[in-house]
């Protein structure tokens, strides 16, 4: 069985897919965090802001079968042109995936992308895998097509990576910067700064916003 959080079509928002369309599938559970606030301060990640407990979200749910799943989510991407792209992402989207749904996933016409922690082995099948390191977590993926690091985190700065081979190298600061108009936070400016420095300075990373919070979409 999987269990689906929620499920929308929007735009990536990030990275080197920023401004494709999607369809996001975002499973429930992660293996560094419950998602329960009683549980943050112990958790390995403990500054995620996303929810992915339960099965409640927009178009979530329970799916007994990868075909059930895989025709549920392409319901989802609009008759138009252009080859379907589901994101997988979480909590923890390879504490689910398996080779059975992205052989689904592939039946339906999809292009399969995953966002990982990077800490499981990943299935094969995957057609954009990133992996997004978090504090002190083991990484077991060495060779991914995006390597996006949430920064600054003192346990898993860029250095600490050096052996992950990737086809781009992505800092997403602590928190993307506000809009003018709602204000300048001191914690998001500083965040942003620093991770444009070390860009500057160690040019194999690039800078990546959370372009769908800048613009308010999901």
């Amino acid at each position: 069985m999987y269990r689906v959080k929620e499920a929308f079509y929007t735009l990536q928002g990030e990275g080197a897919q920023a401004g494709r369309a999607a369809v996001f599938c975002r499973f429930s559970k992660c293996n560094l965090w419950t998602g329960r606030e009683k549980d943050r301060a112990g958790a390995v990640c403990n500054f995620c802001d996303t929810d992915f407990i339960g099965t409640d979200g927009q178009n979530g749910g329970r799916f007994d079968t990868p075909e059930a799943l895989a025709a549920h989510i392409r319901k989802l991407w609009p008759d138009a042109p252009g080859r379907p792209y589901v994101v997988c992402t979480g909590g923890e989207p390879l504490l689910q995936l398996d080779e059975p749904l992205i052989e689904a996933f592939h039946k339906e016409g999809f292009e399969i992308g995953v966002e990982t922690n990077g800490t499981l082995p990943a299935p094969e099948g995957i057609d954009w895998l990133c992996v997004s390191p978090k504090a002190d977590a083991p990484v077991v993926i060495n060779t991914c097509d995006e390597l996006k690091l949430v920064y600054p985190q003192p346990l898993a700065m860029p250095e600490r990576f050096q052996h992950v081979q990737a086809s781009h190298y992505f800092l997403s600061p602590m928190a993307s910067p506000a809009m003018p108009e709602q204000g300048a936070d001191p914690v998001k400016q500083s965040s942003t700064r620093k991770a444009t420095e070390y860009c500057l300075a160690h040019p194999q990373w690039r800078l990546t916003l959370q372009m769908h919070k800048i613009l308010g979409i999901d």
